[in-house]
């Protein structure tokens, strides 16, 4: 399913795959020029520290908007067919990811031609890449649940994607809060915040992410993973009666 959609999508844009780079291409050039030509961001090599932050973060957010309106955008085929409702939301889960294979190529290509040497720091890219893919699949699922109860959690899941982006350093340095014991709350608390500050370290700074830190989110992430498709299988009936009834 994630595979013929995806073909489907190229075929309706006369630049078809091509879309898989230009699109976020294009999402660091706009907010290079804001926050870098207009706005004077201080922060060094600014553009792949933006490069990184959005292309790690557009993932997340996309993915996870996408998802949400996977059920009800599927609403005549699940009134017909008796099928896992978690079927919907990781199909358009897998489509994201397979996108963002090519941009995980993308942004190697970037850094590469910006001067930085690959090292053996760059495995740590497999397990963050992997504990992010695990929060996109609980939040997805989550997501596509509340939109299927009310249509309306669509639009504030997407106010809170555009929230997330202000607090999780895709554009700032976390490493530039005055408060210590702030900065460190906001690595503790917002996941994302963590993901995008430990791919730096990794890609642009030759540093080790916290392991002990990763490890506790990587475990949380596959035990609420876990929890949400079983609820989802456990409560299928009721929920695909609420998705054909809304």
């Amino acid at each position: 399913m994630a595979r013929l959609s995806l073909k489907a999508e190229a075929q309706r844009y006369y630049l078809g795959y091509l879309w898989w780079v230009l699109e976020p291409l294009l999402w660091v050039g706009v907010f290079y020029v804001v926050f870098y030509e207009l706005l004077g961001s201080r922060t060094p090599d600014f553009l792949m520290f933006l490069a990184v932050g959005k292309l790690m973060f557009i993932w997340f957010s996309k993915t996870v908007n996408y998802a949400g309106t996977s059920l009800v955008s599927n609403e005549g085929l699940i009134g017909r067919m008796d099928l896992p409702k978690s079927l919907f939301p990781l199909t358009v889960i897998l489509e994201c990811a397979y996108r963002q294979v090519v941009v995980f190529l993308l942004l190697f290509v970037l850094i590469l031609a910006d001067g930085a040497i690959p090292s053996g720091l760059w495995l740590w890219l497999l397990p963050l890449a992997l504990v992010q893919l695990a929060l996109i699949i609980f939040a997805g699922c989550v997501a596509s649940v509340l939109v299927a109860f009310q249509r309306d959690f669509a639009l504030l899941i997407n106010l809170g994607m555009v929230f997330m982006m202000f607090v999780s350093g895709v554009f700032w340095d976390i490493n530039d809060i005055v408060n210590e014991s702030a900065a460190q709350a906001l690595l503790t608390w917002n996941p994302i915040a963590f993901l995008l500050h430990s791919y730096r370290q990794v890609m642009l700074w030759e540093q080790a992410p916290d392991v002990a830190h990763l490890l506790v989110l990587g475990l949380l992430a596959l035990a609420a993973t876990a929890a949400t498709l079983y609820l989802m299988g456990r409560y299928g009936p009721h929920l695909a009666r609420r998705v054909v009834s809304a």
